[in-house]
Order: C-alpha cells, then sequence, then structure tokens
C-alpha cells in the first residue's frame, strides 16, 4: 500500500491574490485529496481537483462569482 504525500504550499486568495500557507495532501499518483489553511485569515474553496482558498474577509458572493467565472473557462 503506497502513503499519501503532505505537502506544504503557497497558494493565493481566489479574489485578492493574497498568499497562504496551505498543508495539501496528494495520493502517492500526484492526485489531490484534502488541504487545510495553516495561514491565519484564510479558508479552503471547496473543490475537487484543486487546493483554493479564499480570504475571511471576503464574502460568499464574491467566492461564488469567481467559481461561476472558471467554470465558464473550463481547462482542456
Amino acid at each position: 500500500m503506497s502513503e499519501n504525500k503532505n505537502v506544504v504550499e503557497i497558494h493565493g486568495c481566489i479574489v485578492c491574490a493574497k498568499l497562504f500557507n496551505l498543508l495539501v495532501v496528494y495520493t502517492a499518483e500526484g492526485k489531490f485529496l484534502d488541504c487545510t489553511v495553516t495561514s491565519p485569515g484564510g479558508h479552503i474553496v471547496a473543490d475537487e481537483r484543486h487546493p483554493l482558498v479564499a480570504c475571511d474577509s471576503h464574502t460568499a458572493k464574491e467566492i461564488a462569482a469567481y467559481k461561476r467565472w472558471k467554470s465558464q473557462n473550463v481547462e482542456s
């Protein structure tokens, strides 16, 4: 049985790009599993494929607007 890989990564807020440290868990094959914010002032934005973070100060409406925009610009 292969083990998951824990990695500390820096990601920007999806609304304003403020940087946060995240602890990200990947499978041995490199598939994203889960993450948590280790810097103060941010929270995880649910996504199945990528670790995403937003500032606690942003409204749900601001975050939803980004997610709608991103879904219209899907990467191939």
